[in-house]
């Protein structure tokens, strides 16, 4: 069974889902961290070997600070939970986008996370915080110029290990919740190959049978790598 090797999802619809059902929006991205729970262990069941997830962006800094404050307290408070349920389905656990200007407690909870499930080995489980893309490429780029790598040197491995995702193969499968199709700042050099799932159903209401739909249309595809067969 072709099951992907990586997924990568944008856990999008919170807010409209709360909104739909006359909720205030953090209700929203509290019942988004149940489904979580839930596809997590599904997807190390199942066989995928990393699963990425884009939980706050580089840009939900321009949200509320009261729905702010409560996304990164929700994230701080799951990874306690997250800990646990790694240590049950032998997970692994790793946090990327900039750490820096993230609150004290919220990095020392991912870094003890990370501590805690480093020796697992099964599937590597990913959240994105304070992560885009585009400020991805800026780090690894200056990173780059301070170790002074001559510009003849550059090739796309190289490139590779020096963004957050070093180490680890790009995504086969993207899925979209919500309806929207863009990737919104969401692993833009990792994902030039990947194929892509959209669906119109809210990031809470994502369940396991649609994953399972999701990589079933997935092994339907036809990967050409830009080459033709």
């Amino acid at each position: 069974m072709n099951i992907p090797t990586h997924i990568a999802i944008i856990m999008d619809g919170n807010g409209r889902w709360a909104a739909a059902r006359g909720k205030i929006r953090t209700s929203g991205h509290k019942a988004g961290a149940e489904t979580l729970k839930i596809i997590v262990p599904e997807a190390a069941r199942i066989g995928v070997g990393y699963l990425t997830v884009y939980a706050f962006s580089t840009e939900n800094w321009n949200r509320a600070l009261m729905e702010v404050k409560f996304i990164l307290n929700l994230i701080r408070e799951y990874l306690k939970i997250c800990r646990d349920m790694s240590m049950e389905n032998n997970i692994r656990f790793r946090c990327i986008g900039d750490r820096t200007g993230l609150p004290d407690a919220l990095r020392e909870e991912i870094e003890f996370t990370e501590r805690e499930t480093g020796r697992n080995t099964g599937m590597l489980f990913t959240i994105a915080v304070n992560y885009g893309s585009r400020d991805e490429m800026i780090r690894a780029m200056r990173t780059m110029a301070k170790d002074r790598v001559a510009p003849e040197a550059i090739t796309p491995e190289l490139f590779s290990s020096y963004l957050d995702t070093a180490g680890m193969p790009d995504p086969d499968l993207v899925i979209r919740t919500s309806g929207e199709y863009r990737l919104s700042n969401y692993l833009l050099w990792q994902t030039a190959y990947s194929e892509f799932y959209f669906t119109d159903t809210y990031w809470p209401d994502f369940s396991v049978e649609e994953l399972h739909t999701a990589i079933e249309q997935y092994q339907k595809r036809d990967r050409r790598y830009g080459g033709v067969k």
